[in-house]
């Protein structure tokens, strides 16, 4: 085995969390002109550090593979939208933000947050590495700067003036390969008095609700409570309220400040903590049972998909989601079993996924099909998507997500 060090203590790694034995990165989709190119895939083996119990996917390729010709755009997404319309909103007030404020957003993408406080006339820039979303949110008269962040690009954005009343960084820091190297430069763009929020997929919930699907090779770091606050700790910022946000299956919104600032540590905050220690993350038993709860899960899809062709049923993704990829490359799932999906995003769309090489259309095309069946693949919107195509009904259509457990909805 190769040997890897724990990307936030240095710690040797050598428990393992979950083996999803080898597959492509989730957004590599591919032209139908290279249908027939043979995929680069890369061991998905996740370990959990012995000592400060971070979950995390060894780097197999440079950030900027993933990140430099993204396709993930957020405004695609409704309830996304409304899920940071209404942060902007509360952090306006609580904050007491003004037109002299100004708000960064590290991975600001398509300008799908931003976006609502440049309505409500408040100073923003976003800092995004991958130019097609940066773009997007220029047109949308978002200053963006194309970049990846860092204690560098921190250092440059002080050195500019910019003393940011609120950094916001949303779904990056597991993202990031060097974690202390991107929560160091946190602390050097964070004035005294300002405010960090972060916002993360929660280990808890992964390991509760076996989303074995959300782990991809672009997602290198999954965060507890404790962990994350290990690394905010060696950075002098302190952790001084959490919540529990339902996005992305579970997720957290830590609120962030430097030491110097003495804050309370909220009750939630503290119960949370505790939380976490009854439900065994600190013990490597609950690490271990994992794998075979996402066996079961794989079990179950295949079980159900097989079961439907051989009466003669049609079954139909909806989504092209990296955590498909994952979800479908691991199970095995073939066009026999699944024709094609369907996705919003036009980016997306007339592409393969990677791997299944499944045609992505557009979702007029499962409309037209009339599916016994539609598989939700980013299952975490199925609300959402259910709302959108409530027309799959109207022929006696239902719905099936696969986690946390396969259900059936009519």
């Amino acid at each position: 085995m190769d040997k890897h060090q724990c990307r936030s203590c240095g710690h040797l790694l050598s428990e393992t969390f979950v083996d999803l034995a080898r597959s492509p990165l989730a957004n590599s989709f591919v032209h139908p002109d290279h249908a027939e190119a043979v995929d680069r895939d890369y061991p998905l083996h996740v370990y959990v550090c012995g000592q400060c119990r971070l979950v995390q996917l060894p780097q197999i390729e440079p950030v900027r593979t993933f990140f430099d010709e993204y396709l993930y755009y957020s405004s695609y997404s409704e309830s996304w939208l409304r899920h940071s319309e209404a942060y902007v909103r509360r952090m306006i007030a609580c904050l007491g933000l003004t037109a002299q404020s100004e708000v960064i957003e590290i991975a600001s993408n398509d300008g799908y947050l931003l976006q609502y406080f440049k309505r409500a006339g408040i100073p923003m820039l976003g800092i995004e590495p991958a130019a097609g979303p940066a773009s997007v949110a220029v047109g949308k008269g978002i200053p963006t700067r194309i970049r990846y962040f860092g204690r560098d690009t921190a250092a440059a954005l002080r050195a500019e003036g910019h003393r940011p009343d609120l950094i916001v960084a949303n779904n990056v820091v597991p993202h990031v390969p060097d974690v202390n190297d991107f929560v160091a430069g946190l602390r050097v763009l964070l004035p005294e008095g300002g405010h960090i929020t972060l916002e993360l997929p929660y280990l808890l919930r992964l390991i509760e609700q076996t989303q074995f699907d959300t782990i991809y090779h672009e997602h290198l770091s999954y965060f507890s409570l404790a962990s994350i606050e290990r690394v905010l700790g060696a950075h002098d910022l302190m952790l001084v309220d959490a919540e529990e946000l339902p996005t992305h299956g579970g997720s957290l919104r830590l609120h962030v400040r430097g030491r110097e600032v003495m804050a309370a540590t909220s009750p939630t905050l503290q119960a949370m903590r505790q939380r976490e220690a009854q439900a065994g993350l600190g013990d490597f038993a609950t690490y271990r049972d994992f794998a075979a709860r996402v066996a079961a899960t794989r079990a179950a899809l295949l079980d159900f998909l097989g079961e439907a062709r051989r009466a003669g049923k049609t079954v139909l993704g909806y989504g092209a989601p990296a955590k498909g990829n994952t979800l479908l490359n691991y199970c095995g799932v073939t066009r026999e079993l699944l024709p094609f999906t369907v996705d919003r995003n036009p980016h997306k769309q007339g592409m393969l996924l990677p791997g299944t090489r499944l045609p992505i259309r557009d979702p007029a095309a499962l409309i037209e099909a009339k599916p016994d069946y539609v598989l939700i693949l980013p299952w975490n919107l199925k609300d959402e998507i259910i709302t959108q195509m409530v027309v799959v009904r109207s022929w006696g259509g239902q719905f099936v997500v696969p986690i946390p457990r396969l259900q059936v909805i009519g």
